[in-house]
């Protein structure tokens, strides 16, 4: 077990935890939001990014290391003294740079070296990050190579720093979690999800969740997940229900360089805007006529203050959300921001079995919000648990039991997505769920599989008292399921 890593919440996939960092002496809360810091460009000064809420940032050792200017100072006096900050301190390893220019001038040993001798607190091998898309072959011998350096990065005397074990596997599922699972066995403290950018840059919100959840079912639950160059929060919600743990950001200060402005729906161009729809220091004291009005460093600087509040302040929410039980519905409210969104959280719910492991099996409320409403793990645990109900041997299924109170079967009540309610759990979570008025056909259909499921286990003689329901969600109801119209038909 990663004694390092304490879970203290969970919903659906997502969790809170504590990621114990000894080198730095320091807890830090997850999901945790790590900005990005280059020392040659810094819009915000590091000493600052604790004002945010920023307990860990994250820098890279190869660009240090190649810096004449910076590499003796981190050297003589520290990573933390050369940033000025006293939270933890990730350093990535310049596969990065390897990405973008197809070599790097250091070995796997030397940076990692480098980056113990520099103070950080979590360091990085040199993995391949091989781009999306590439053919299976490429994808099977660059994981080899990236495996290798996490072998030797597992027997390297790190001291206090904890290593990252990067998983890499592009768009193949299975190779994620045969990665990941490699990676695991290594014995390593943080697992990174890698070469997500070019996906998220491109808005395959799917293919990065499928990723997510490859590499999910290859680690054990005490293994903190790290979505490398995740740094909008209009998605942090989907990836924290998916499983990942930490996130870094380079977003706040590039895009504000660019003059845009974050948002928990997406981006806006600060040229385009008239007024501000934030509350942060910066929205409430400025208006976008006045930043513009700004010469370039001081709105860049706005701007990007602008832009971690929000990051910060999303991330606060889904740790809220978590804690209260709905991070489906943060989730799914974020969905509607962007047509990709969507994608991501329907690839996200063809995933149920992993998010149904983990999801309490009580909370506040169920909030049926749309279709993809009726595909959450509540809806299938409530299916596969009618399985240990024992019903009569006569029983009929309406929307409204009492109207149906001298019936000579038994009766009980049949609540779209859910199906069957066993008498006397019509109380009990889910099943308290609020539903609006004008429900859609999943509903009605994911109800019908419940029923399903309820006569496929038991020898009951079930009967559904048909008002009005969809001929797609009736045409899927086992064949041994007799149908009656409603009262008055």
């Amino acid at each position: 077990m990663r004694d390092h890593f304490e879970l203290q919440a969970y919903d659906a996939g997502g969790r809170l935890g504590e990621l114990t960092v000894p080198r730095a002496d320091v807890t830090v809360e997850t999901p945790a939001l790590l900005p990005v810091v280059n020392p040659h460009h810094e819009t915000i000064e590091p000493g600052r990014l604790e004002e945010f809420g920023a307990e860990m940032l994250i820098t890279n050792s190869y660009v240090i290391y190649g810096s004449d200017e910076v590499r003796e100072p981190a050297l003589e006096d520290g990573l933390h003294e050369l940033l000025d900050f006293s939270g933890a301190i990730m350093t990535d390893s310049g596969s990065f740079q390897l990405a973008e220019y197809g070599e790097i001038d250091v070995t796997n040993t030397e940076i990692l070296e480098f980056q113990r001798e520099i103070g950080s607190d979590v360091g990085t091998p040199v993995d391949i990050p091989t781009p999306p898309d590439a053919d299976r072959e490429q994808v099977e011998r660059e994981m080899e190579t990236t495996q290798h350096r996490l072998d030797a990065a597992a027997d390297f005397d790190a001291g206090e720093m904890l290593v990252n074990a990067p998983i890499q596997g592009a768009t193949y599922p299975d190779l994620r979690e045969q990665a990941a699972r490699d990676a695991y066995a290594t014995g390593l403290d943080v697992f990174p999800i890698g070469a997500m950018v070019p996906l998220m840059n491109d808005y395959r919100y799917g293919e990065m969740i499928d990723a997510v959840a490859g590499a999910k079912r290859g680690l054990g639950e005490d293994a903190p997940v790290h979505l490398f160059g995740a740094g909008h929060p209009m998605m942090f919600a989907l990836a924290v229900a998916a499983g990942c743990d930490l996130f870094d950001s380079a977003a706040y200060a590039l895009y504000a360089r660019d003059g845009r402005y974050l948002t928990v729906r997406g981006t806006e161009h600060l040229d385009e805007m008239e007024y501000f729809p934030c509350e942060c220091p910066v929205c409430s004291a400025h208006t976008p006529a006045e930043l513009r009005e700004m010469d370039d460093d001081e709105r860049t600087k706005l701007l990007a203050e602008h832009n971690l509040h929000v990051s910060f302040g999303e991330m606060r929410r889904i740790k809220g959300a978590i804690r209260q039980g709905n991070l489906l519905e943060l989730v799914e409210t974020r969905a509607r921001a962007h047509p990709t969104m969507l994608d991501g959280y329907r690839a996200l719910l063809e995933h149920v079995d992993q998010l149904e492991a983990t999801d309490p099996a009580s909370k506040d409320a169920f909030f049926y919000l749309s279709g993809e409403s009726a595909d959450r793990p509540e809806v299938r645990r409530h299916h596969e648990r009618l399985a240990r109900v024992s019903p009569p041997a006569e029983l009929l299924l309406a929307s409204d039991p009492d109207a149906h109170a001298g019936a000579d079967a038994a009766v009980w009540a049949v609540e779209p997505p859910f199906g069957p309610v066993p008498r006397g759990l019509d109380q009990t979570y889910p099943l308290t769920a609020e539903l609006p008025e004008r429900l859609d056909d999943r509903a009605y259909r994911a109800a019908a599989r419940g029923i399903t499921r309820l006569a496929e286990t038991s020898d009951a003689d079930i009967t559904l008292v048909d008002d009005g329901w969809p001929a797609s969600a009736l045409d899927i109801l086992a064949d041994s399921v007799d149908r009656s119209p409603a009262s008055g038909e």
